[in-house]
Protein backbone atom coordinates (compact mmCIF):
# COMPACT_ATOMS: atom_id res chain seq x y z
CA UNK A 1 0.00 0.00 0.00
CA UNK A 2 1.40 3.40 -1.00
CA UNK A 3 2.00 5.87 1.82
CA UNK A 4 -0.01 9.09 1.63
CA UNK A 5 1.39 12.54 2.50
CA UNK A 6 -0.59 12.38 5.75
CA UNK A 7 1.07 9.05 6.62
CA UNK A 8 4.48 10.52 5.88
CA UNK A 9 3.80 13.58 8.01
CA UNK A 10 2.63 11.38 10.87
CA UNK A 11 6.06 9.74 10.91
CA UNK A 12 7.99 13.01 10.42
CA UNK A 13 9.99 14.78 13.16
CA UNK A 14 7.67 16.46 15.64
CA UNK A 15 9.23 19.92 15.49
CA UNK A 16 11.17 21.69 12.76
CA UNK A 17 13.72 24.30 13.91
CA UNK A 18 12.83 27.67 12.42
CA UNK A 19 16.48 28.14 11.42
CA UNK A 20 16.33 24.97 9.34
CA UNK A 21 13.31 26.35 7.49
CA UNK A 22 15.60 29.14 6.32
CA UNK A 23 18.01 26.54 4.87
CA UNK A 24 15.17 24.58 3.24
CA UNK A 25 13.80 27.60 1.40
CA UNK A 26 17.33 28.44 0.25
CA UNK A 27 18.09 24.88 -0.90
CA UNK A 28 16.27 21.67 0.10
CA UNK A 29 19.45 19.63 -0.37
CA UNK A 30 21.32 21.93 2.03
CA UNK A 31 18.63 21.40 4.67
CA UNK A 32 18.78 17.63 4.20
CA UNK A 33 22.57 17.50 4.55
CA UNK A 34 22.62 19.76 7.58
CA UNK A 35 19.52 18.56 9.46
CA UNK A 36 18.97 14.95 8.44
CA UNK A 37 22.58 13.91 7.92
CA UNK A 38 24.07 16.19 10.58
CA UNK A 39 26.82 17.65 8.39
CA UNK A 40 28.09 21.18 8.96
CA UNK A 41 31.20 22.97 7.76
CA UNK A 42 32.21 26.37 9.08
CA UNK A 43 33.21 29.08 6.62
CA UNK A 44 34.17 32.74 6.83
CA UNK A 45 30.51 33.70 6.45
CA UNK A 46 29.31 31.37 9.22
CA UNK A 47 32.09 32.42 11.60
CA UNK A 48 31.56 36.10 10.86
CA UNK A 49 27.81 35.65 11.23
CA UNK A 50 28.28 34.03 14.63
CA UNK A 51 30.49 36.94 15.69
CA UNK A 52 27.95 39.56 14.61
CA UNK A 53 25.21 37.50 16.26
CA UNK A 54 26.91 37.48 19.66
CA UNK A 55 24.98 40.54 20.91
CA UNK A 56 21.76 38.48 21.09
CA UNK A 57 23.22 35.09 22.04
CA UNK A 58 22.90 35.55 25.80
CA UNK A 59 19.47 35.06 27.36
CA UNK A 60 18.51 38.43 28.85
CA UNK A 61 15.17 39.85 29.86
CA UNK A 62 12.01 37.83 30.30
CA UNK A 63 8.99 36.84 28.30
CA UNK A 64 6.26 36.32 30.91
CA UNK A 65 3.31 34.07 30.16
CA UNK A 66 0.88 36.74 31.33
CA UNK A 67 1.65 40.43 31.00
CA UNK A 68 -0.21 43.62 31.73
CA UNK A 69 -1.06 46.00 28.91
CA UNK A 70 1.54 48.56 30.00
CA UNK A 71 4.39 46.07 30.55
CA UNK A 72 7.38 46.46 28.20
CA UNK A 73 9.03 43.32 26.82
CA UNK A 74 12.67 43.16 25.74
CA UNK A 75 14.09 39.61 25.78
CA UNK A 76 16.97 38.08 23.83
CA UNK A 77 17.72 34.45 22.92
CA UNK A 78 14.18 33.24 23.59
CA UNK A 79 13.59 29.53 22.96
CA UNK A 80 9.99 28.44 22.42
CA UNK A 81 8.19 25.55 20.76
CA UNK A 82 4.78 24.98 19.23
CA UNK A 83 4.20 21.21 18.93
CA UNK A 84 0.80 21.64 17.25
CA UNK A 85 2.49 23.73 14.54
CA UNK A 86 5.46 21.32 14.40
CA UNK A 87 7.86 24.20 15.02
CA UNK A 88 10.50 25.29 17.51
CA UNK A 89 12.43 28.54 17.43
CA UNK A 90 15.26 30.29 19.17
CA UNK A 91 14.33 33.92 18.63
CA UNK A 92 17.15 36.47 18.66
CA UNK A 93 15.15 39.29 20.16
CA UNK A 94 11.51 39.81 21.20
CA UNK A 95 10.23 43.34 21.78
CA UNK A 96 6.71 44.42 22.61
CA UNK A 97 4.17 46.04 24.84
CA UNK A 98 1.77 43.91 26.81
CA UNK A 99 0.73 40.84 24.84
CA UNK A 100 1.69 42.27 21.42
CA UNK A 101 5.22 41.32 20.47
CA UNK A 102 7.62 41.66 17.52
CA UNK A 103 10.34 39.07 16.78
CA UNK A 104 13.63 40.48 15.48
CA UNK A 105 16.03 38.24 13.57
CA UNK A 106 19.70 39.23 13.14
CA UNK A 107 21.38 38.45 9.78
CA UNK A 108 24.97 39.21 8.79
CA UNK A 109 24.08 39.91 5.14
CA UNK A 110 22.36 42.81 3.37
CA UNK A 111 18.76 42.95 2.09
CA UNK A 112 18.06 42.12 -1.58
CA UNK A 113 19.59 44.68 -3.93
CA UNK A 114 20.23 46.93 -0.95
CA UNK A 115 16.51 47.75 -0.87
CA UNK A 116 13.77 47.51 1.71
CA UNK A 117 12.73 43.92 1.00
CA UNK A 118 13.78 40.67 2.67
CA UNK A 119 15.02 37.38 1.32
CA UNK A 120 12.44 34.58 1.15
CA UNK A 121 14.68 32.53 3.44
CA UNK A 122 14.56 35.22 6.12
CA UNK A 123 10.81 35.74 5.67
CA UNK A 124 10.18 32.02 6.25
CA UNK A 125 12.32 31.88 9.38
CA UNK A 126 10.81 35.05 10.85
CA UNK A 127 7.24 33.94 10.11
CA UNK A 128 7.95 30.59 11.74
CA UNK A 129 8.99 32.50 14.86
CA UNK A 130 5.74 34.45 14.73
CA UNK A 131 3.70 31.24 14.43
CA UNK A 132 5.47 29.91 17.53
CA UNK A 133 4.83 33.13 19.45
CA UNK A 134 1.14 33.04 18.50
CA UNK A 135 0.88 29.41 19.61
CA UNK A 136 2.23 30.53 22.99
CA UNK A 137 -0.51 33.15 23.43
CA UNK A 138 1.10 36.32 22.08
CA UNK A 139 -0.27 38.65 19.45
CA UNK A 140 2.20 38.96 16.59
CA UNK A 141 1.34 40.70 13.32
CA UNK A 142 4.78 41.72 12.06
CA UNK A 143 8.47 41.14 12.62
CA UNK A 144 11.81 42.71 11.79
CA UNK A 145 14.95 41.47 10.08
CA UNK A 146 18.07 43.36 11.14
CA UNK A 147 20.72 43.19 8.42
CA UNK A 148 24.05 43.76 10.14
CA UNK A 149 26.01 44.61 6.99
CA UNK A 150 23.82 47.63 6.19
CA UNK A 151 22.44 48.20 9.71
CA UNK A 152 18.89 48.16 8.35
CA UNK A 153 15.72 47.00 10.07
CA UNK A 154 13.25 45.68 7.49
CA UNK A 155 9.64 45.03 8.48
CA UNK A 156 7.87 41.79 7.50
CA UNK A 157 4.05 41.65 7.72
CA UNK A 158 2.61 38.27 8.63
CA UNK A 159 -0.33 38.17 6.24
CA UNK A 160 -2.53 35.11 5.84
CA UNK A 161 -0.71 34.31 2.58
CA UNK A 162 2.73 34.48 4.24
CA UNK A 163 1.62 32.30 7.15
CA UNK A 164 0.05 29.71 4.82
CA UNK A 165 3.21 29.66 2.65
CA UNK A 166 5.36 29.13 5.74
CA UNK A 167 3.20 26.28 7.03
CA UNK A 168 3.39 24.59 3.62
CA UNK A 169 7.20 24.88 3.72
CA UNK A 170 7.19 23.28 7.18
CA UNK A 171 5.17 20.32 5.89
CA UNK A 172 7.45 19.94 2.86
CA UNK A 173 10.54 19.98 5.05
CA UNK A 174 9.10 17.33 7.36
CA UNK A 175 8.16 15.11 4.40
CA UNK A 176 11.66 15.50 2.95
CA UNK A 177 13.28 14.61 6.27
CA UNK A 178 11.20 11.44 6.55
CA UNK A 179 11.48 10.33 2.94
CA UNK A 180 15.08 9.12 3.25
CA UNK A 181 16.02 10.50 -0.17
CA UNK A 182 18.33 13.46 -0.57
CA UNK A 183 16.98 16.14 -2.94
CA UNK A 184 19.02 16.63 -6.12
CA UNK A 185 21.57 19.45 -6.24
CA UNK A 186 20.68 22.84 -7.64
CA UNK A 187 21.63 23.07 -11.30
CA UNK A 188 24.40 25.58 -12.11
CA UNK A 189 23.14 27.83 -9.32
CA UNK A 190 24.93 30.91 -8.03
CA UNK A 191 23.72 29.91 -4.56
CA UNK A 192 26.33 27.14 -4.49
CA UNK A 193 29.29 29.50 -4.82
CA UNK A 194 29.22 30.77 -1.24
CA UNK A 195 27.58 27.78 0.43
CA UNK A 196 29.76 26.41 3.23
CA UNK A 197 28.57 22.86 2.49
CA UNK A 198 29.46 22.88 -1.20
CA UNK A 199 32.37 20.47 -0.56
CA UNK A 200 29.93 18.05 1.08
CA UNK A 201 27.13 18.49 -1.46
CA UNK A 202 29.34 18.41 -4.61
CA UNK A 203 26.50 19.86 -6.71
CA UNK A 204 28.21 20.13 -10.10
CA UNK A 205 30.04 16.82 -9.66
CA UNK A 206 26.86 14.92 -8.81
CA UNK A 207 24.89 16.62 -11.58
CA UNK A 208 27.56 15.64 -14.10
CA UNK A 209 27.70 12.00 -12.98
CA UNK A 210 23.91 11.67 -12.95
CA UNK A 211 23.51 13.24 -16.37
CA UNK A 212 21.82 16.43 -15.15
CA UNK A 213 24.83 18.66 -15.86
CA UNK A 214 27.58 18.93 -18.41
CA UNK A 215 31.17 20.15 -18.73
CA UNK A 216 32.70 22.70 -21.03
CA UNK A 217 36.28 22.66 -22.29
CA UNK A 218 37.56 23.72 -18.87
CA UNK A 219 35.44 21.21 -16.96
CA UNK A 220 32.87 22.05 -14.30
CA UNK A 221 33.08 24.86 -11.76
CA UNK A 222 35.64 24.35 -9.00
CA UNK A 223 33.49 25.42 -6.07
CA UNK A 224 35.65 23.86 -3.36
CA UNK A 225 39.07 25.29 -2.38
CA UNK A 226 42.05 23.78 -4.19
CA UNK A 227 43.88 23.16 -0.91
CA UNK A 228 42.96 22.83 2.75
CA UNK A 229 43.79 25.66 5.12
CA UNK A 230 44.48 23.23 7.97
CA UNK A 231 47.43 20.80 8.02
CA UNK A 232 48.42 17.80 10.17
CA UNK A 233 50.61 18.13 13.25
CA UNK A 234 53.11 15.23 13.41
CA UNK A 235 54.86 14.44 16.72
CA UNK A 236 57.41 11.62 16.75
CA UNK A 237 60.06 12.61 19.31
CA UNK A 238 59.86 9.99 22.04
CA UNK A 239 58.81 11.40 25.40
CA UNK A 240 57.24 14.49 23.84
CA UNK A 241 53.98 15.96 25.11
CA UNK A 242 51.21 17.78 23.27
CA UNK A 243 49.47 20.39 25.38
CA UNK A 244 47.22 23.39 24.79
CA UNK A 245 47.64 27.05 25.63
CA UNK A 246 44.88 29.40 24.54
CA UNK A 247 44.02 28.50 20.94
CA UNK A 248 47.37 26.85 20.25
CA UNK A 249 48.58 23.25 20.44
CA UNK A 250 52.14 23.12 21.81
CA UNK A 251 54.68 20.31 21.56
CA UNK A 252 57.09 20.04 24.51
CA UNK A 253 60.15 17.78 24.74
CA UNK A 254 63.20 17.80 27.02
CA UNK A 255 61.79 20.74 28.95
CA UNK A 256 61.46 23.04 25.92
CA UNK A 257 58.71 23.97 23.50
CA UNK A 258 59.62 22.38 20.17
CA UNK A 259 56.66 23.27 17.96
CA UNK A 260 53.19 24.78 17.96
CA UNK A 261 50.11 24.77 15.74
CA UNK A 262 47.07 26.98 16.03
CA UNK A 263 43.91 24.99 16.67
CA UNK A 264 42.00 26.25 13.62
CA UNK A 265 45.01 25.49 11.38
CA UNK A 266 45.30 21.86 12.57
CA UNK A 267 43.53 19.14 10.57
CA UNK A 268 44.79 16.18 12.66
CA UNK A 269 47.36 15.30 15.32
CA UNK A 270 49.54 12.27 14.52
CA UNK A 271 51.41 10.75 17.48
CA UNK A 272 54.21 8.19 16.99
CA UNK A 273 55.17 5.88 19.82
CA UNK A 274 55.73 7.22 23.34
CA UNK A 275 54.12 10.64 22.92
CA UNK A 276 51.69 12.03 25.49
CA UNK A 277 48.70 14.28 24.93
CA UNK A 278 47.14 16.26 27.79
CA UNK A 279 43.47 16.02 28.63
CA UNK A 280 42.99 19.68 27.73
CA UNK A 281 44.59 19.22 24.30
CA UNK A 282 42.59 16.06 23.62
CA UNK A 283 39.32 17.71 24.70
CA UNK A 284 40.01 20.68 22.43
CA UNK A 285 40.75 18.36 19.52
CA UNK A 286 37.48 16.47 20.10
CA UNK A 287 35.50 19.71 20.42
CA UNK A 288 36.86 20.96 17.08
CA UNK A 289 36.56 17.66 15.22
CA UNK A 290 40.35 17.23 14.99
CA UNK A 291 41.27 13.50 14.90
CA UNK A 292 44.14 12.35 17.13
CA UNK A 293 45.88 9.51 15.29
CA UNK A 294 48.10 6.96 17.02
CA UNK A 295 51.03 5.10 15.46
CA UNK A 296 53.68 2.78 16.87
CA UNK A 297 57.16 4.28 17.03
CA UNK A 298 57.94 2.36 13.84
CA UNK A 299 54.98 3.85 11.98
CA UNK A 300 52.29 1.15 12.23
CA UNK A 301 48.85 2.72 12.19
CA UNK A 302 47.07 1.90 15.48
CA UNK A 303 43.87 3.90 15.40
CA UNK A 304 42.12 7.22 15.77
CA UNK A 305 40.62 9.04 18.74
CA UNK A 306 37.57 11.11 17.86
CA UNK A 307 34.34 12.37 19.34
CA UNK A 308 31.01 10.57 19.19
CA UNK A 309 31.37 10.10 15.45
CA UNK A 310 29.50 11.57 12.55
CA UNK A 311 25.73 11.96 12.95
CA UNK A 312 24.94 10.52 9.53
CA UNK A 313 23.55 7.14 10.60
CA UNK A 314 21.69 6.94 7.27
CA UNK A 315 25.01 6.71 5.40
CA UNK A 316 26.48 4.07 7.70
CA UNK A 317 23.35 1.91 7.38
CA UNK A 318 23.73 2.11 3.60
CA UNK A 319 27.43 1.23 3.92
CA UNK A 320 26.67 -1.83 6.05
CA UNK A 321 23.98 -2.94 3.61
CA UNK A 322 26.36 -2.83 0.65
CA UNK A 323 29.12 -4.52 2.66
CA UNK A 324 26.77 -7.44 3.32
CA UNK A 325 25.85 -7.69 -0.37
CA UNK A 326 28.56 -9.72 -2.12
CA UNK A 327 27.62 -8.58 -5.63
CA UNK A 328 27.45 -4.90 -4.69
CA UNK A 329 30.76 -5.15 -2.82
CA UNK A 330 32.36 -6.83 -5.83
CA UNK A 331 31.22 -3.97 -8.05
CA UNK A 332 33.09 -1.51 -5.84
CA UNK A 333 36.12 -3.77 -5.50
CA UNK A 334 36.42 -3.93 -9.31
CA UNK A 335 36.66 -0.14 -9.46
CA UNK A 336 39.27 0.06 -6.68
CA UNK A 337 41.49 -2.56 -8.32
CA UNK A 338 41.01 -1.27 -11.87
CA UNK A 339 42.07 2.23 -10.78
CA UNK A 340 45.05 0.87 -8.84
CA UNK A 341 46.38 -1.13 -11.80
CA UNK A 342 45.78 1.78 -14.19
CA UNK A 343 47.65 4.17 -11.92
CA UNK A 344 50.49 1.66 -11.46
CA UNK A 345 50.83 1.57 -15.25
CA UNK A 346 50.89 5.38 -15.29
CA UNK A 347 53.73 5.49 -12.74
CA UNK A 348 55.81 3.10 -14.86
CA UNK A 349 55.08 5.04 -18.03
CA UNK A 350 56.01 8.35 -16.43
CA UNK A 351 59.15 7.36 -14.54
CA UNK A 352 60.91 4.57 -16.44
CA UNK A 353 63.47 5.85 -18.95
CA UNK A 354 62.43 3.11 -21.37
CA UNK A 355 59.02 1.81 -20.23
CA UNK A 356 58.79 -1.92 -21.04
CA UNK A 357 56.02 -2.11 -23.63
CA UNK A 358 55.06 -5.70 -22.81
CA UNK A 359 54.66 -4.78 -19.12
CA UNK A 360 52.48 -1.76 -19.93
CA UNK A 361 50.35 -3.85 -22.27
CA UNK A 362 49.85 -6.60 -19.70
CA UNK A 363 48.93 -4.12 -16.96
CA UNK A 364 46.42 -2.50 -19.31
CA UNK A 365 44.92 -5.92 -20.03
CA UNK A 366 44.73 -6.74 -16.30
CA UNK A 367 42.97 -3.44 -15.59
CA UNK A 368 40.31 -4.33 -18.17
CA UNK A 369 39.98 -7.85 -16.76
CA UNK A 370 39.51 -6.40 -13.27
CA UNK A 371 36.41 -4.53 -14.48
CA UNK A 372 34.76 -7.76 -15.61
CA UNK A 373 36.01 -10.18 -12.93
CA UNK A 374 33.34 -12.67 -11.91
CA UNK A 375 34.30 -13.12 -8.26
CA UNK A 376 36.33 -11.65 -5.44
CA UNK A 377 38.76 -14.57 -5.71
CA UNK A 378 39.36 -13.87 -9.40
CA UNK A 379 39.85 -10.18 -8.63
CA UNK A 380 42.42 -11.02 -5.93
CA UNK A 381 44.29 -13.11 -8.46
CA UNK A 382 44.27 -10.28 -11.00
CA UNK A 383 45.51 -7.80 -8.41
CA UNK A 384 48.23 -10.18 -7.25
CA UNK A 385 49.43 -10.74 -10.82
CA UNK A 386 49.48 -6.97 -11.46
CA UNK A 387 51.43 -6.38 -8.24
CA UNK A 388 54.10 -8.93 -9.14
CA UNK A 389 54.52 -7.37 -12.58
CA UNK A 390 54.65 -3.82 -11.19
CA UNK A 391 57.09 -4.49 -8.38
CA UNK A 392 59.12 -6.72 -10.70
CA UNK A 393 60.15 -3.68 -12.75
CA UNK A 394 60.08 -1.15 -9.89
CA UNK A 395 63.88 -0.76 -9.86
CA UNK A 396 63.70 0.58 -13.43
CA UNK A 397 62.24 3.72 -11.88
CA UNK A 398 65.34 4.37 -9.73
CA UNK A 399 68.04 6.69 -10.99
CA UNK A 400 70.73 4.43 -9.57
CA UNK A 401 71.86 6.78 -6.82
CA UNK A 402 74.31 5.39 -4.27
CA UNK A 403 75.42 6.65 -0.89
CA UNK A 404 78.84 5.20 -0.20
CA UNK A 405 78.35 1.46 0.03
CA UNK A 406 74.60 1.90 0.35
CA UNK A 407 72.51 1.02 -2.69
CA UNK A 408 68.71 1.16 -2.96
CA UNK A 409 68.28 -2.45 -3.97
CA UNK A 410 64.81 -3.94 -4.36
CA UNK A 411 63.96 -7.53 -5.19
CA UNK A 412 60.23 -7.60 -4.62
CA UNK A 413 57.66 -6.52 -2.08
CA UNK A 414 58.01 -7.78 1.50
CA UNK A 415 56.62 -6.52 4.80
CA UNK A 416 55.95 -7.29 8.47
CA UNK A 417 58.78 -6.54 8.80
CA UNK A 418 60.25 -4.93 5.67
CA UNK A 419 63.65 -6.47 4.87
CA UNK A 420 65.26 -3.66 2.85
CA UNK A 421 65.17 0.16 2.74
CA UNK A 422 62.81 0.40 -0.24
CA UNK A 423 60.25 -1.87 1.42
CA UNK A 424 60.64 0.11 4.64
CA UNK A 425 59.78 3.28 2.72
CA UNK A 426 56.82 1.66 0.96
CA UNK A 427 55.40 0.30 4.23
CA UNK A 428 55.77 3.67 5.94
CA UNK A 429 54.10 5.45 3.00
CA UNK A 430 51.18 3.01 2.98
CA UNK A 431 50.73 3.44 6.74
CA UNK A 432 50.50 7.23 6.39
CA UNK A 433 48.12 6.85 3.45
CA UNK A 434 45.88 4.45 5.40
CA UNK A 435 45.79 6.97 8.24
CA UNK A 436 44.66 9.78 5.96
CA UNK A 437 41.96 7.73 4.25
CA UNK A 438 40.69 6.45 7.62
CA UNK A 439 40.42 10.02 8.90
CA UNK A 440 38.71 11.14 5.69
CA UNK A 441 36.22 8.27 5.76
CA UNK A 442 35.28 9.04 9.36
CA UNK A 443 34.92 12.76 8.59
CA UNK A 444 32.54 11.99 5.72
CA UNK A 445 30.41 9.79 7.99
CA UNK A 446 31.55 6.31 6.93
CA UNK A 447 32.87 3.57 9.18
CA UNK A 448 36.60 3.18 8.32
CA UNK A 449 36.57 -0.45 9.51
CA UNK A 450 33.81 -1.76 7.23
CA UNK A 451 35.11 -2.32 3.71
CA UNK A 452 33.99 -3.93 0.47
CA UNK A 453 37.16 -5.36 -1.08
CA UNK A 454 39.14 -5.72 2.14
CA UNK A 455 36.73 -7.62 4.33
CA UNK A 456 36.18 -6.49 7.93
CA UNK A 457 38.65 -7.87 10.44
CA UNK A 458 39.40 -6.79 14.01
CA UNK A 459 41.65 -3.76 14.12
CA UNK A 460 41.95 -3.38 10.33
CA UNK A 461 40.61 -0.16 8.71
CA UNK A 462 39.18 -2.11 5.78
CA UNK A 463 37.42 0.82 4.11
CA UNK A 464 40.55 2.98 4.34
CA UNK A 465 42.50 0.16 2.66
CA UNK A 466 39.84 0.03 -0.07
CA UNK A 467 39.99 3.76 -0.70
CA UNK A 468 43.79 3.90 -0.71
CA UNK A 469 44.16 1.28 -3.46
CA UNK A 470 43.88 3.79 -6.30
CA UNK A 471 46.25 6.20 -4.51
CA UNK A 472 49.04 3.74 -3.63
CA UNK A 473 50.98 4.23 -6.89
CA UNK A 474 50.36 7.93 -7.56
CA UNK A 475 50.80 9.14 -3.98
CA UNK A 476 52.71 6.66 -1.80
CA UNK A 477 54.96 5.10 -4.44
CA UNK A 478 55.52 8.49 -6.04
CA UNK A 479 56.83 9.89 -2.73
CA UNK A 480 59.21 6.94 -2.31
CA UNK A 481 60.59 7.35 -5.83
CA UNK A 482 60.96 11.11 -5.45
CA UNK A 483 62.91 10.87 -2.17
CA UNK A 484 65.18 8.13 -3.51
CA UNK A 485 65.87 9.76 -6.87
CA UNK A 486 66.38 13.24 -5.43
CA UNK A 487 68.87 11.99 -2.87
CA UNK A 488 66.75 13.19 0.06
CA UNK A 489 67.35 9.88 1.87
CA UNK A 490 70.57 7.93 2.25
CA UNK A 491 72.09 5.02 4.11
CA UNK A 492 72.24 6.95 7.37
CA UNK A 493 68.47 7.27 7.40
CA UNK A 494 67.89 3.57 8.02
CA UNK A 495 68.58 1.21 10.88
CA UNK A 496 68.72 -2.58 10.73
CA UNK A 497 67.47 -4.74 13.59
CA UNK A 498 68.13 -8.36 12.71
CA UNK A 499 66.59 -8.88 9.26
CA UNK A 500 64.25 -5.90 9.60
CA UNK A 501 64.95 -2.40 8.27
CA UNK A 502 63.31 0.79 9.52
CA UNK A 503 63.66 4.53 9.10
CA UNK A 504 65.48 6.57 11.72
CA UNK A 505 63.70 9.50 13.36
CA UNK A 506 65.43 12.10 11.10
CA UNK A 507 64.63 9.89 8.11
CA UNK A 508 60.96 9.72 9.10
CA UNK A 509 60.92 13.49 9.48
CA UNK A 510 62.21 13.97 5.93
CA UNK A 511 59.81 11.33 4.63
CA UNK A 512 56.80 13.01 6.26
CA UNK A 513 57.83 16.34 4.72
CA UNK A 514 57.98 14.71 1.28
CA UNK A 515 54.67 12.96 1.84
CA UNK A 516 52.89 16.16 2.90
CA UNK A 517 54.37 17.98 -0.09
CA UNK A 518 52.89 15.32 -2.35
CA UNK A 519 49.45 15.71 -0.78
CA UNK A 520 49.59 19.45 -1.48
CA UNK A 521 50.43 18.89 -5.15
CA UNK A 522 47.67 20.10 -7.46
CA UNK A 523 46.32 17.52 -9.90
CA UNK A 524 43.61 17.72 -12.55
CA UNK A 525 40.59 15.59 -11.78
CA UNK A 526 40.02 13.34 -14.82
CA UNK A 527 36.21 13.67 -14.69
CA UNK A 528 35.65 17.22 -13.50
CA UNK A 529 38.57 19.05 -15.12
CA UNK A 530 39.49 21.28 -12.17
CA UNK A 531 42.82 21.26 -10.33
CA UNK A 532 42.87 20.49 -6.62
CA UNK A 533 45.35 18.93 -4.20
CA UNK A 534 45.60 15.20 -3.60
CA UNK A 535 44.46 15.87 -0.04
CA UNK A 536 41.27 17.41 -1.45
CA UNK A 537 40.92 14.57 -3.98
CA UNK A 538 40.80 12.11 -1.05
CA UNK A 539 37.70 13.87 0.26
CA UNK A 540 36.04 14.23 -3.15
CA UNK A 541 36.46 10.52 -3.91
CA UNK A 542 35.24 9.47 -0.47
CA UNK A 543 32.14 11.65 -0.81
CA UNK A 544 31.47 10.23 -4.28
CA UNK A 545 31.62 6.77 -2.70
CA UNK A 546 29.09 7.93 -0.10
CA UNK A 547 26.81 9.23 -2.85
CA UNK A 548 26.99 5.82 -4.53
CA UNK A 549 26.26 3.94 -1.32
CA UNK A 550 23.11 5.99 -0.68
CA UNK A 551 21.92 5.40 -4.24
CA UNK A 552 22.43 8.87 -5.68
CA UNK A 553 25.19 7.70 -8.06
CA UNK A 554 24.77 4.49 -10.03
CA UNK A 555 28.50 3.66 -9.81
CA UNK A 556 31.60 4.78 -7.99
CA UNK A 557 34.07 6.47 -10.37
CA UNK A 558 37.62 5.41 -9.42
CA UNK A 559 40.32 8.07 -9.66
CA UNK A 560 42.89 7.60 -12.40
CA UNK A 561 45.42 10.04 -13.74
CA UNK A 562 47.00 10.22 -17.16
Amino acid sequence: MTATPDDTLAAAPECVPARMLNEFVYCPRLAYIEWVQGDFVASYETVDGAYRHRVVDDARGSLPEQVSEDETIHASSVWLSAPDEHLSAKIDLVEGQGGKVTPIDYKRSAPPDGGDGVWDTDRAQLCAQAIVLRANGYECTEGLVYYCSTKQRVTVAFTEQVVAWTRTAVDELRIMATGGEMPPPLLDSAKCVRCSLVGVCLPDEVNLLTGRGQTDEEGIRRLLPARDDALPLYVQQQGARVSKRGEVFEVWADGARRAESRVFETSQIALFGNVQVTTQALATALDHGIPVVFFSSGGWFRGVAGGLGHKNAELRLAQFGVALDEEASLGLARQFVRAKITNSRTILRRNAQTPPRDTLDELGSLARRAESSASAEELLGIEGRAGRIYYGVFTKLFKGRTDGTFVFDFRGRNRRPPLDPVNALLSYAYSLLAKDLAVTAAAVGLDPFVGFYHRPRYGRPALALDLMEEFRPIVADSVVLSLINNGALGGGDFVRRGPAVALTQPGRRRFIAGYEQRLDTLVTHPLFGYRVSYRRIFEVQTRLLARHLTGELAAYPGFTTR
